[in-house]
């Protein structure tokens, strides 16, 4: 299996194909329609179910609920089938039609039917193959099980320059900040160090994809591995107080 690649001009807009065409070397049958990716594969003896979406594409009302349904037809119709989330998305679309509508629920929606497969009793594994921004990202890859990213992958929150101006600190402190804290730094490295990211993947991606449904465990892991790797030293500490906290006075 040779490595991640693709070139540039046209094959961008179908890079998705390239990354799927590694991820399942035997074939699929993965479709785009107006960015959204659906279908299904084989890994191994395996059948697995694919969702996600394509070209940087803004998560609206629409791609919501497409992928949303999906994932309910999953469970419907293929009981307990693996489900991998291919993720590329500049993050939640912001219009005023989407807003109006409340694409906060939307996206929450789509949370929780992932949840619902989670608890049905599909493995989610969630792989980050181009771009991953905010709400797009939190309500699909951070939902799965595991979520996993290519190298080349864009991942972040907010960009430091908008992060600057929402907070007040100066671009040049937050880039200081960022050389010893992943929280401000972008890119799959860094969310690998905080446990967003169970690990980067190279060269072989169809053996990859099958040690990660191999290895899918449901409990959230994520506070105790950003600790172990040095990139979440506050995160446990801050749960235990809040858990410690007498509600009732």
């Amino acid at each position: 299996m040779s490595e991640v690649s693709v070139d540039g001009g046209d094959a961008k807009d179908e890079y998705w194909r390239t990354i799927a065409d590694q991820l399942f070397p035997h074939g699929h049958n993965i479709t785009e329609h107006q960015e959204f990716l659906s279908g299904s594969a084989q890994l191994g003896d395996t059948t697995i179910c694919i969702i996600g979406t394509s070209r940087h594409t803004p998560i609206g009302v629409e791609i919501a609920l497409k992928q949303a349904q999906a994932v309910l037809q999953t469970i419907r119709d293929f009981p307990q089938r693996p489900i991998l989330l291919m993720v590329d998305t500049q993050g939640q679309r912001l219009r005023h039609r989407d807003e109006m509508l409340g694409i906060n629920s939307y996206m929450a929606h789509l949370g929780k039917c992932i949840e619902l497969a989670r608890q049905s009793g599909h493995k989610v594994i969630a792989l980050v193959y181009d771009q991953a921004l905010s709400g797009g990202f939190i309500t699909s890859g951070m939902m799965a099980d595991a979520c996993y990213a290519l190298p080349q992958a864009t991942i972040r929150v907010m960009g430091l320059p908008a992060m600057a101006r929402i907070t007040k600190v100066s671009e040049e402190k937050l880039n200081e900040l960022a050389i010893d804290n992943p929280v401000f730094a972008p890119g799959p490295r860094n969310y690998e160090r905080m446990g967003g990211i169970q690990a980067i993947w190279e060269h072989d991606l169809a053996a990859q994809l099958a040690a990660a449904f191999a290895n899918a465990d449901a409990s959230d892991q994520r506070i105790a591995t950003g600790a172990t790797r040095g990139g979440r030293w506050m995160a446990q500490k801050v749960v235990d107080a809040v858990l410690s906290e007498d509600i009732s006075s």
